[in-house]
């Protein structure tokens, strides 16, 4: 029985991309594969108006966080915390053997740009790190500000962020914030299954990546620049399949316009989190809640876990709390290809099976 998703990822899938990878299996050197790649490149960059250099690379998002620590980072780095993901980067970085510090906010709380300024006016920092979106608490980080605040006053200092939840579904500004690396995956706000992951990568990043001598091979930012120059191809085999799913989305977003896939998710969130309020609480602080998941404190004591059995059994799936906001919070994703009446069934389902 098909469920239909309403987690943060994998998020739902339309059949046809599905089947888009069924198609037969082409040389990952052919000169077939060089024009599917270059494609994805193009119109992803096209989608999300950056001039950036931009690479697909065979992956989760967590590869691509290491990649650009690995890539451009010799010095300090200071993680911002608020959640498991923010918190993951932080771990890869002292994983990495970075020198590696961070600043917290409680979970359910923002980042805030003073929080950012009291650190970085310490002075010695290399690179930041952001979480655009918490998807472990459903928190949006104002990214828009604290961007503004480094390149006003700390403008050596690299800009690193992790939009693995909201992009192609949130929206910010990439060229016009100065963000220097963002990383992003396939399976969340793209709408497709696992396995591709996206670093969108400035011209200052690149030229620091190429000053480092211990950058790793696989998501070697320098390597992936030269072949995709040379013939529009990949250091290393890609997820062929997975290219030709992503093809189709990207043709598919295009359509339907970035600013409206915008606008939609804007909308889908507004009715999510009004619903929450009307029967639960919106757990995030208010202002600073997610435009593509919706996370909500389970102020009725429901056991989240048979919440999710009964409505499996009406082919929906939502998400439970993450960590230790397990059934103390439950998620509803409203993000990719997701409609307004994708939103209204499965809240109108939950209000149904708990007879509120």
């Amino acid at each position: 029985m098909h469920k239909k998703l309403f987690i943060p990822g994998p998020t739902e899938v339309r059949e046809e991309i599905l089947k888009a990878q069924g198609q037969w299996m082409i040389g990952h050197r052919s000169k077939e594969f060089g024009e599917l790649n270059k494609r994805c490149v193009e119109n992803t960059k096209q989608i999300l108006g950056t001039k950036n250099y931009l690479f697909w690379f065979t992956s989760s998002g967590t590869g691509c966080m290491e990649g650009a620590l690995r890539n451009v980072v010799t010095g300090k780095i200071l993680h911002t915390v608020n959640g498991a993901f923010s918190d993951r980067w932080f771990k890869i970085s002292k994983a990495c053997g970075k020198s590696a510090s961070s600043i917290a906010a409680e979970w359910g709380k923002a980042i805030k740009p003073e929080m950012v300024d009291a650190e970085l006016a310490k002075g010695g920092y290399q690179a930041l790190t952001i979480t655009q979106n918490e998807t472990s608490t459903g928190v949006r980080n104002p990214i828009e500000a604290i961007a503004k605040l480094v390149r006003a006053k700390y403008p050596d200092v690299l800009i690193l962020v992790d939009a693995v939840s909201g992009l192609m579904g949130d929206w910010f500004e990439i060229d016009a914030l100065g963000l220097d690396v963002v990383v992003a995956s396939s399976q969340k706000a793209v709408a497709l299954p696992p396995g591709l992951a996206v670093s969108i990568v400035s011209q200052r990043a690149l030229d620091k990546c190429r000053t480092v001598t211990d950058r790793g091979y696989y998501f070697d930012y320098d390597a992936m620049l030269k072949r995709y120059e040379k013939d529009f191809q990949t250091p290393t085999t890609p997820a062929v399949s997975l290219f030709w799913a992503l093809d189709l989305e990207l043709d598919h977003i295009l359509k339907e316009g970035m600013q409206n896939r915008y606008q939609r998710h804007l909308e889908m969130a507004k009715f999510t989190r009004d619903w929450a309020a009307k029967y639960f609480k919106v757990f995030p602080e208010p202002g600073y809640e997610s435009v593509t998941l919706t996370t909500v404190a389970n102020t009725r004591n429901v056991v989240i876990k048979d919440l999710n059995g009964e409505l499996g059994k009406r082919g929906m799936q939502i998400s439970n709390g993450y960590g230790d906001l397990k059934e103390k919070t439950f998620r509803i994703a409203h993000m990719g290809d997701l409609t307004m009446a994708d939103m209204k069934e499965v809240t109108a389902a939950i209000v149904d099976v708990l007879k509120l």
